[in-house]
């Protein structure tokens, strides 16, 4: 069994999961060397990819009355649709591959609220020397150098951080996990099977389903971004409720099972994640929020070929500002309905 308090446990679970939606582990591993020095050898990692970048955002942040605030740590995830595979990301070459899922995590400075924003993957963008185009491209353009470039020009947040899963992947967590726990509103066939809507503890196959649904989905592609987030969280929950990290042979399995799921920059180190995790053992559940990206509805590209998604550029550049500015939790409680928040004011079910 692993010598670590429950409450200290689950909170250092929350930070690690929802940075790189899996890595929670880290967190728990201080003091048990060896399954920290096997996540590190078998994690897959990217070359570093902001190596070429100039021009970066250097973002100062807002007024703070907290003397302790340090700096907030950005991570951009991606999820791939598996065409791509995160375990191999030598795969990766020009023009074979989009991404499914654009997210934007922040911790912040103070460790005591974390924020994950979803960008829709058919959002209309200036990519740098490719022009408009829908974001996911931009992976398919230049890979995850290409990413952070167009994230950082969209945003104005500087990137720390780069991660990479894909949903075939998440599969096979989500089993190791033993399921999770999804409220459904709309029947999901997977496997031979239908389930009606209502809760059910979805395993790996069903979740990737539920994930990848194309159509039927209360929202269209807002409703499966939707879908990717709950699909996280639940697994994030799912961690730390079915004593994963109280269980040596568990963990051993669930770290296998991660560093299987996601590629990570060069730079993000274990001892750097557990760090971050440790930082933030504070944080509580009812501090992390997922939110959407504000957009104004959906059109079509200038030539008419493509079906797009137009962001709100007002409420968009408030939002991307307060990350900027490390006051993105601020922001949203005092401008209540200004993103779809997971949960809470999303126009559909999902």
């Amino acid at each position: 069994m692993v010598d670590l308090r429950e409450r200290s446990r689950g909170r250092v679970a929350l930070v690690v999961s929802l940075v790189i939606l899996g890595l929670l582990a880290v967190g728990a591993v201080t003091g048990v060397s060896y399954l920290q020095n096997r996540l590190e050898s078998r994690l897959v990692r990217i070359e570093d990819p902001f190596a070429d970048l100039t021009d970066r955002p250097t973002n100062e942040p807002g007024s703070d009355e907290d003397a302790d605030r340090g700096d907030p740590v950005n991570i951009l995830f991606l999820g791939s649709d598996s065409r791509i595979s995160a375990g191999d990301p030598e795969q990766w070459s020009a023009g074979a591959q989009r991404t499914d899922a654009i997210m934007l995590a922040q911790v912040a400075g103070n460790r005591k609220t974390a924020t994950v924003m979803s960008i829709p993957r058919d959002s209309w963008v200036d990519i740098p020397g490719y022009g408009m185009n829908k974001i996911n491209a931009a992976f398919s353009f230049g890979g995850p150098s290409l990413m952070i470039q167009t994230v950082e020009q969209l945003t104005g947040v500087r990137i720390d951080h780069f991660a990479v899963a894909d949903f075939e992947s998440f599969s096979t967590l989500t089993d190791e996990l033993g399921g999770v726990n999804i409220e459904l509103t709309q029947p999901l066939t997977a496997g031979g099977k239908t389930l009606e809507p209502g809760s059910h503890l979805l395993d790996g196959e069903q979740a990737l389903t539920y994930a990848r649904e194309r159509y039927n989905v209360a929202g269209g592609d807002f409703g499966r971004v939707q879908r990717h987030q709950t699909w996280m969280r639940s697994m994030m929950a799912a961690t730390f409720e079915r004593g994963v990290l109280t269980n040596a042979t568990r963990m051993t399995g669930f770290l296998d099972a991660v560093a299987a799921s996601v590629a990570v920059d060069e730079g993000f180190s274990v001892e750097e994640m557990r760090s971050l995790a440790l930082s933030a053992r504070s944080l509580r559940a009812e501090d992390v929020r997922f939110i959407t990206a504000p957009y104004a509805g959906t059109g079509r590209s200038p030539d008419g070929t493509q079906s797009i998604v137009l962001l709100n550029q007002p409420l968009f550049d408030g939002v991307a500002g307060a990350f900027a500015e490390d006051r993105i939790a601020e922001y949203l409680a005092a401008n209540p309905g200004v993103a779809p928040s997971l949960g809470e004011d999303a126009e559909f079910t999902y």
